[in-house]
């Protein structure tokens, strides 16, 4: 469709009309292409919304079915628990089965809908069922759910599968209910069975203690689900509320045992309950196979329905069954067709009013268009002085002012970029020649102090103690040794090297750090805190240059201390940033805030003139800048400073360069 538009344009173009003229015949050809390709595209959206629509609703309804099933469960989960606390189920454990306590057990089975209520001693062997006096003695310890209460001590509840014999043994009733012959149904996959006489029951048990708390036994009850419609019509009631569409139910539900329906209001032909009836193969294989949920359009018995299906699984996770809610489609259709047709004519009214007002406008469009697109090409070109001399108080004369102010910040910012990029040329040329020269000045005096270094020292092996000329050469070799350090501080600022990096432990190089201070004498009296977060992934980082980093940062926390008080160190994972943080937090003098500013730069220092060389923080933030890593620093005059050190993990790097290398806070 954009060829033909274009097409069309072309052809127009080369036709000589005035431009207004122009400007109808596109107008036109653009209303009714786009009205058309709209109406299509229209259509289209709202089928899917509408479908999208109804498929969240099942979904949802879906959700509050699981809800109605899950508090019948709990329901039977609650009866069982109330049972097992009765006063008399002692007596019935030690043999002493009074009528009168198994009128009672009947009688609060029939209030509360439960079709099995069993009590067992504490190793699962049967000593009474309330529906079948009869039957006991028999073991029920291989029952799931009976298993996890016998070896937990705790109640335990959940949709169960139950053979005919054992709902023989609960009541032959149960087993006549749970009985069903299968009914052919198309599309069903194929099964050798043509009947099914297990029973699938929502069962709890709970454990019954004496009065000395210990576990003597425990009771279980559940309720048959087979040819039970409570449920079922609980959701139709509550989630669709009973509403009828010409006809029909607009809303059904079903419970399958594997892929049959074993409790549903769906009715067949007939006009019963499709009971015995069976699930297509498809669903079958997406729900029970696969174990994930369906959500659909699918024909269910005699209607199409958009449908919902979702697993029910047993107490270890094994899909037994399956949970199925499903709306009517024909609503949804009616409600599709009116829209779509609502949709056209609207579509179509507004194709005629948008080409009569096109005829009205583009007589009055051309004039400031053709200025605004010759502004704009000289623009393009290059010329940045390039204005628009429109007066009118429309939109246009809006278009062509901003268009001027667009032009002088353009050509603004095009003088300020110059002059900022030739600035940087310039400083990045000088600070290159300073390093160099610093360097090769460095590396020239090196050789010479380290001359009088030596000699200097050896000067004061010889000269007595209480030579007079002692105290100048002590000075000597002292000054010479400040500026050895000086020197070679200067040197490794000037060519830091590349960092040799290895995934490495940040918490072992801390604690490698501390191992080599904690016995010197400036350490004696600073009592040093480890916060360490356990589990740190590793860091790619050089363990050598990060070491150097952390031994700066703890040195200079004890000088600020005066060699007394407490040093707290503690690692952490970021978690929105995916960096490792290493704070180090000292209870010293602080940092005043005009030195804040000045921290890492070269040969700043607060220190005495005969300690430190005001390097150790420069080559520190040098080492983790070549990490890609951040340094922030908090201080408080008097209370103490706080050196947080950030570090990358590996994968994340690249994400990370634009972040802030030197964070600073006051106060």
């Amino acid at each position: 469709m954009t060829a033909i538009t274009k097409a069309a344009s072309a052809r127009i173009k080369r036709i000589r009309l005035p431009i207004a003229t122009k400007l109808t015949l596109s107008f036109l050809s653009i209303i009714l292409l786009s009205s058309l390709f709209f109406t299509i595209v229209g259509i289209q959206i709202i089928n899917n919304r509408i479908i999208a629509e109804a498929q969240e609703r099942v979904r949802n309804d879906l959700n509050a079915a699981r809800e109605i099933y899950q508090n019948r469960l709990k329901h039977v989960e609650d009866t069982v628990k109330f049972t097992a606390v009765r006063l008399f189920m002692s007596d019935i454990l030690r043999g002493d089965i009074r009528q009168e306590y198994v009128d009672e057990l009947s009688r609060f089975k029939e209030s509360e809908g439960i079709d099995v209520l069993t009590i067992t001693d504490k190793t699962g062997r049967v000593a009474l069922r309330v529906a079948n006096p009869a039957m006991t003695g028999d073991d029920q310890s291989l029952d799931e759910i009976v298993r996890v209460v016998l070896m937990t001590w705790a109640p335990a509840s959940g949709t169960s599968i139950v053979s005919a014999e054992e709902l023989q043994r609960e009541s032959p009733a149960l087993a006549e209910q749970a009985y069903f012959a299968f009914v052919e149904t198309p599309m069903a996959r194929p099964r050798p069975e043509t009947e099914e006489t297990a029973g699938m029951m929502l069962k709890a048990a709970a454990p019954i203690f004496d009065a000395e708390g210990h576990f003597i036994g425990m009771v279980y009850g559940g309720i048959l689900l087979n040819r039970n419609y409570d449920i079922v019509d609980k959701i139709k009631q509550t989630v669709f509320q009973n509403v009828v569409y010409e006809g029909k139910d607009i809303g059904t539900a079903t419970i399958f045992q594997d892929d049959v329906r074993v409790s549903t209001n769906v009715k067949n032909n007939s006009g019963n309950r499709a009971i015995g009836t069976r699930k297509k193969e498809d669903v079958y294989n997406q729900v029970i196979v696969k174990q994930e949920p369906w959500i659909g359009r699918a024909y269910v018995v005699t209607d199409w329905y958009i449908t919902a299906y979702e697993p029910i699984r047993d107490i270890n996770g094994r899909v037994i069954g399956i949970l199925y809610v499903g709306i009517l489609e024909q609503k949804y259709t009616d409600i599709q067709n009116q829209t779509v047709l609502a949709f056209v004519g609207i579509t179509i009214a507004g194709a005629i009013f948008s080409t009569v007002i096109a005829l009205l406008i583009s007589r009055n469009i051309s004039g400031p268009i053709k200025k605004l697109v010759s502004a704009s090409e000289q623009l393009a070109n290059g010329n940045l002085d390039a204005k628009v001399d429109l007066d009118s108080g429309d939109e246009f004369g809006k278009l062509a002012h901003r268009f001027n102010q667009m032009a002088d910040a353009l050509r603004e910012r095009d003088e300020r970029l110059k002059e900022f990029t030739k600035k940087k040329i310039m400083e990045s040329e000088k600070l290159a020649i300073v390093g160099q020269l610093a360097a090769s000045v460095a590396h020239e005096l090196n050789n010479p102090l380290t001359g009088i270094v030596a000699y200097s020292h050896l000067m004061l092996e010889k000269i007595p103690c209480d030579d007079p000329t002692r105290a100048s050469v002590e000075k000597i070799a002292g000054q010479a040794d400040r500026c050895k350090d000086i020197i070679r501080g200067l040197l490794d600022f000037s060519r830091q090297r590349k960092p040799e990096k290895t995934p490495s432990n940040i918490n072992a190089i801390l604690r490698g750090c501390i191992s080599l201070v904690e016995n010197q004498a400036a350490f004696h009296n600073i009592q040093i805190v480890e916060n360490y977060q356990d589990n740190l992934p590793l860091l790619v980082i050089d363990p050598s240059q990060v070491e150097r980093v952390f031994m700066n940062l703890i040195i200079n926390a004890a000088e600020a201390m005066d060699g007394g008080g407490n040093l707290t160190l503690a690692t952490r994972l970021d978690p929105d940033n995916r960096v490792v943080e290493v704070e180090f937090t000292d209870t010293g003098h602080g940092i005043s805030e005009e030195n804040m500013n000045k921290l890492f730069e070269p040969f700043f220092t607060t220190k005495d003139i005969a300690h430190g060389t005001g390097l150790g923080l420069a080559i520190s933030y040098g080492i983790i800048k070549s990490h890609k890593g951040a340094i922030s620093v908090e201080s408080e005059v008097g209370k103490g400073t706080t050196f947080v050190v950030r570090l990358p993990l590996s994968e994340m790097i690249e994400d990370i360069e634009n972040e802030p290398e030197i964070e600073i806070a006051h106060h």
